[in-house]
């Protein structure tokens, strides 16, 4: 690779390194092409952006992006999104269905780094969609409650009147 090259990948993921709160790192030593695709399907499906890079370009990035100082070896590909949930979700379910081939090492949440546990902790996490559900079942309960008490109120009146 030519420095201008190094330079425009340096750039690209410093830039996309700011914009999110989450990036997975990610071991994939004998993943297939297909398996490789699967994973960038799925992540393009949960918003989540798949790189592969080598290491001492990633660890100039996220120093740029002032993400804090990363140490990679080996091989890595390395999933983010702008939530910080998105991309460990992603890597979780990918790693559940390839044990052998792809492991989750470590990961950077909201600028700090994180360790494989942080990672499976925030992907045991609900979506932001699901937590919405959650908040509206909630909110409403007591409606839902107060119509079924109208409504056996209004029975029992039927056959009072019966």
């Amino acid at each position: 690779m030519t420095r201008q090259e190094k330079s425009k990948i340096i750039n690209f993921l410093t830039e996309e390194f700011k914009s999110s709160l989450a990036v997975v790192v990610c071991d994939y030593k004998g993943l297939t092409h297909k398996e490789l695709e699967s994973l960038r399907k799925e992540a393009r499906a949960n918003n989540t952006k798949v790189q592969v890079a080598k290491n001492t370009l990633v660890t100039v990035a996220v120093k740029n992006a002032e993400l804090g100082d990363v140490e990679l070896s080996g091989t890595n590909i390395f999933l983010w999104s702008e939530d910080q949930i998105s991309a460990c979700k992603v890597a979780d379910k990918f790693a559940s269905t390839n044990k052998e081939k792809f492991a989750i090492k470590s990961g950077i949440i909201e600028g700090k780094i994180a360790d494989f546990a942080t990672v499976n902790a925030f992907a045991k996490l609900p979506s932001r969609e699901e937590l919405l559900g959650m908040l509206a079942s909630v909110w409403m309960g007591p409606v839902r409650n107060f119509t079924i008490g109208l409504d056996a109120l209004r029975r029992k009146k039927e056959e009072e009147a019966a």
